[in-house]
Parts: structure tokens; C-alpha cells; sequence
């Protein structure tokens, strides 16, 4: 995944290839320190880690989707959900376009990867990366529900820190913006490999896409707050707030539309890709 170097110079070098010495020397001195914020505030985030954690996800996801459309995975489709969810090429895919985004503000790079290599940064996107570990068992994630739940039902204070939280990120929103592009990108790779959605056109996908934001609204939601509930019971109050705050920042925002850019990006070509894959092997072809 660490190949920020290689995205930024590549692009740099093909910018430059005509031009006059110094201001290649010029360009160069402005290009690294940017390229190594990048790669420090990667590294702090543990988004190697992350991605991890979303590619067990997404070949769990596949095994699902098998049982819904395919009548139960095989041998062969379980190959194609690994090839679809090929780590590499999921972290290469996302760095990339993360980087894109960090690179349009610089000047917030530093804020950034200062907040998350502190010990109260670290602490957090452990918690963070453990509880989204954990939740892959169902039984963990029904838990984590049922605690969320009480929460509600006991009118705790801490219900209201994290709705702070949710709203300083718009992680509501962003999520199921999300979730229906990977939905209707997924309709477009199965018409375009014959699938049942073939018929339809574009206008139609989108009108199926809407016509679910409400189911989708519900269930992200539900995720969201149990996950929260989750991973950010050991912070007291006090770190709670200062987490909410540094997303409030100009340099949290700035690192909340670069993540949410580059996960938007990875997960819509993904669920191309699944439907493009769950429409060929419905029709019994070749991939």
C-alpha cells in the first residue's frame, strides 16, 4: 500500500519532463516534504491495518451475496471475491486517490499527522481498527447493538457525545452517500455483463438506489452508533470531546473528504466489479 512516493513523483516527473532545471530543483523541494506528510500521516492512521479489516469484510460480504443471488458460493466465486478484494490492489487504488486529495491542501498535511502519531491519536485508531476487527463476530456485533440499544433506552449522556461526533464528521450522511453509489455501481456492472438489471437504464438504477435510502439510511445508522458505542467506551468524556473537535477542524475536515473521497472510489469499483462477476456467473459463463 506505501507507495505514496511513487504516485506523487510519477505525476511530478511527467508534469516536468520539458522543464528548465530549477524550477524542476524548485518543484522537487516542494513535492517531497508534501509526499512525506502523506506517508507519515498514512502510517499514523494504521490504514494498512484498516484495509485489512474491509477485505475480510468484503469476502465475507461475497460469501453473502453468493447465498442471496447465486444460490450458495463455490470454488470458483469465492476465487473471484478474493481476486475483487485483491489487497494490493485495493490499497494501491485507494492511496492513490487519498493522496490526490491531501495533495489539493497542504498546508493541513502537518495538523494531520501531527494529531494522529500523538499518543491520544494512536490510542483512538487502535480502539478504532480493534472494534472493527471484533465486529466481524456476529456474535460481537449483536453485543454492540444491544449496548447501543441501552444506551437509548437509559438516555445515556454518552449517546449524545457520539450524536456530536457523527455530526462533526456528517459520517451519517457520507455513509450512505456511500453505500448507494456502491449500490448503484453494482447495478451498472450487472447490466453491463447481461445481468437482470440490463433493461434498465441508468435513470431506472437510480430510482431502484433511491427508492432503498431509507433501508439504507436505518441500517447505517444502527452500524454507525453500535460500532461508536463500541470502540470509544474506554475514552473518558474529555477525550471523546477533543476527538470531536480535531474533526471539526479545518484539518480534520480536510482528512474526513480525503478519506471518504478515496473509500468512495475503492468500494464503487468494487461492487462494479461484484455485479459485473454475480451477473456472469448467475448466467453460467466465463469470466
Amino acid at each position: 500500500m506505501m507507495r505514496i512516493a511513487g504516485v506523487m513523483i510519477i505525476g511530478l516527473w511527467a508534469l516536468l519532463a520539458g522543464a528548465a532545471a530549477p524550477v524542476v530543483a524548485q518543484e522537487q523541494a516542494t513535492e517531497q516534504p508534501q509526499t512525506a506528510e502523506i506517508a507519515r500521516i498514512v502510517t499514523a492512521m494504521q490504514l494498512d491495518a484498516m484495509l485489512d479489516v474491509m477485505q475480510t469484510e468484503g469476502i465475507a460480504y461475497g460469501e453473502e451475496l453468493a447465498a442471496s443471488l447465486l444460490g450458495g458460493p463455490s470454488a470458483r466465486w469465492s476465487a473471484l471475491v478474493a481476486t475483487i478484494y485483491d489487497r494490493p490492489r485495493m490499497g494501491d487504488r485507494f492511496l492513490a486517490r487519498f493522496a490526490e486529495e491531501l495533495g489539493r491542501t497542504p498546508d493541513a498535511l502537518p495538523a494531520i499527522a501531527d494529531y494522529f502519531a500523538s499518543e491520544a491519536g494512536q490510542k483512538i485508531v487502535t480502539l478504532e481498527i480493534e472494534a472493527r476487527r471484533a465486529l466481524l463476530d456476529d456474535a460481537v456485533e449483536d453485543a454492540a447493538k444491544v449496548l447501543m440499544q441501552d444506551m437509548v433506552a437509559n438516555e445515556d449522556p454518552r449517546l449524545q457525545m457520539l450524536q456530536d461526533f457523527v455530526a462533526a464528521g456528517d459520517l451519517e450522511e457520507q455513509n450512505v452517500v456511500g453505500a448507494m453509489n456502491a449500490n448503484f455501481a453494482f447495478m451498472q456492472g450487472m447490466a453491463a455483463a447481461g445481468g437482470p438489471a440490463a433493461q434498465m437504464t441508468e435513470e431506472d438504477m437510480l430510482a431502484d438506489v433511491w427508492g432503498r435510502e431509507g433501508e439504507v439510511r436505518g441500517s447505517t445508522r444502527e452500524w454507525l452508533y453500535s460500532y461508536f458505542a463500541l470502540a470509544y467506551q474506554p475514552l473518558d468524556d474529555a477525550e471523546l470531546a477533543a476527538y470531536t473537535a480535531f474533526w471539526e477542524s479545518p484539518a480534520g475536515k480536510r482528512a474526513n473528504a480525503a478519506l471518504f473521497a478515496a473509500f468512495d472510489q475503492v468500494f464503487s469499483d468494487i461492487s462494479r466489479e461484484l455485479g459485473r462477476a454475480a451477473a456472469v456467473q448467475m448466467q453460467g459463463d466465463d469470466i
